[in-house]
């Protein structure tokens, strides 16, 4: 058992440090068990992924020469003079995903194919040499201004992997060039949030694997855009692990990652992440890092995980697929698998080749959003009565906000809390909120419902984070109580809810 001098110098290091955080720490050798369990409590996300895990839902366009050939993935071969949406609308793709609730989005500037949405200055391979305004069109310019003047953020999607250019597998040349286009992207549309490689590499045309300088991107970007994430294959955000929409169940923002990656983040800067982080565990695995999983660990990182998914079976539009867009329900499903399991939701909604968002797309984003408002406006928890016998700020419970959160008093890492809500309500959804600006801690829960003199479980869990939600069998009842029968530190909780699912 650590020392009650021992947990106020952690608790000082998570609440108390003077508006820094500490997304990375290193584990000295010879460190017990409970050391490491105790600074993995204390690791924070950082400013910029703080704001990006409040975003909760971000929107993908995959828009492209791919749009018109009906294809996922290009070769670099396509006559991009088939290239012209005429009715193109950058402002109609922002205002539908804003509307249904979404905060930012991310244009695919250059998927595989190396078709560039902008007229770079580096390849003819462009929309300079369509027929989209006459060669005068640069689609990124107009996302960035419809986001501009909706308020919504500003994300870029650049592919690593170039099947058009020439310089591609002659490693040196190539990630010359990437780095001139990124560096036209980050400097001449204002501001970007986010930024997303992801890891597709293939060979180049003189038959060698393209090697990329992902710390020299990572620098660059860093440097003209310090504000945004770096996203899939970079050192603020990772890939869930698949495409489905679906998380872990038990997912940590906190990971471990191996002897290699702590020197090298250490070597760069002791206060921001610079290199991508090499796991202990793979985006294969069901548990990256509880307690088993950190006894190794050289360092500890806050490294969340962004859940993708397209609305539609493909990523690109296709007009055969216009009936086989997810449903509203299964975009419900999708928020409690992604957001509602610690995560941000990714979701793809491709325009089509006229330039718009289509409207089975559109139809089915605003009945989800008009469920999602229904269920989510009234926290049937509002107005409890709350009482736990080791616990401080029981009244801020239900409000969901981070700057006001239930704590346990002392050392204590367990407790239990009820909520008497006066009159009886019916709910079939938990959700819970961790204030992650203390760390994330809550290992196990359970909660229950009052019925016929006696307590019966309806729900139970392992990680919370940022987001749980758990959808169960329609109870009535005029109490309930949660325990936390397991945490790393003190749990923290800024929303208790409970809520009608309408669908």
């Amino acid at each position: 058992m650590f020392s009650k001098i021992l947990f106020a110098s952690f608790l000082v290091l998570a609440i108390n440090a003077n508006g820094q955080t500490t997304n990375f720490v290193r584990i000295l050798p010879g460190g017990s068990k409970q050391d490491i369990i105790q600074k993995a409590a204390c690791v924070t996300p950082s400013d910029r992924q703080l704001r990006w895990q409040q975003l909760e839902l971000t929107a993908f366009f995959h828009f492209g020469i791919n749009t018109f050939t009906n294809k996922q993935w290009g070769d670099g071969k396509e006559d991009i003079r088939q290239f012209n949406p005429t009715q193109l609308d950058a402002g109609q793709w922002v205002k539908t995903m804003k509307d249904a609730g979404f905060k930012q989005v991310i244009i695919t500037a250059k998927h595989h194919d190396g078709f560039c949405l902008w007229p770079t200055r580096y390849t003819e391979h462009c929309i300079r040499n369509t027929p989209y305004k006459n060669g005068k069109g640069d689609i990124v310019k107009e996302v960035a201004d419809a986001c501009k003047k909706y308020g919504v953020g500003f994300g870029i999607y650049l592919s690593p992997w170039d099947r058009n250019s020439p310089y591609y597998g002659d490693s040196v040349k190539y990630n010359d060039y990437f780095v001139h286009q990124l560096t036209e992207l980050l400097t001449n549309y204002g501001r970007v949030d986010e930024v997303w490689f992801d890891g597709a590499n293939g060979e180049g045309p003189n038959g060698k694997k393209q090697w990329y300088d992902f710390d020299r991107w990572y620098k660059l970007i860093r440097s003209l855009q310090p504000q945004a994430v770096i996203a899939n294959m970079g050192p603020d955000v990772r890939w869930v692990g698949t495409e489905s929409g679906v998380g872990r169940e038990t997912e940590w923002s906190v990971l471990p990652v191996s002897a290699n990656s702590q020197k090298k983040i250490a070597a760069a800067s002791q206060k921001d992440v610079m290199s991508r982080p090499e796991l202990l565990s793979s985006y294969k695995d069901n548990d990256m890092g509880s307690r088993d999983k950190l006894i190794n660990a050289k360092a500890l990182i806050w490294y969340p995980a962004e859940t993708d998914v397209s609305i539609r079976p493909g990523w690109f539009y296709d007009p055969t697929q216009d009936n086989k867009v997810k449903s509203p329900q299964k975009l419900m499903d999708i928020y409690f698998t992604s957001v509602g399991r610690n995560s941000v939701l990714l979701l793809n909604v491709p325009p089509d080749k006229r330039g718009l968002i289509a409207d089975s797309d559109i139809h089915t984003l605003r009945i989800w959003k008009k469920n999602f408002d229904a269920t989510f406006s009234n926290n049937l928890a509002v107005g409890a009565t709350i009482t736990c016998a080791n616990g401080k700020n029981m009244k801020y419970l239900p409000s969901g906000n981070l700057s006001t959160f239930f704590i346990t008093k002392g050392i204590d890492t367990t407790c239990t809390i009820v909520f008497d809500l006066k009159h009886p309500a019916s709910f079939d959804v938990l959700a819970l909120q961790e204030n992650i600006t203390v760390g994330q801690r809550v290992e196990k829960f359970t909660a229950e419902y009052f019925e016929n003199g006696e307590w019966k479980k309806f729900a139970a869990g392992t990680t919370v984070g940022y987001k749980r939600l758990i959808k169960f069998n329609l109870i009535s009842t005029s109490k309930v109580r949660l325990t936390i029968e397991s945490s790393r530190l003190n749990p923290t909780l800024s929303q208790f809810g409970l809520y009608k699912l309408m669908q």
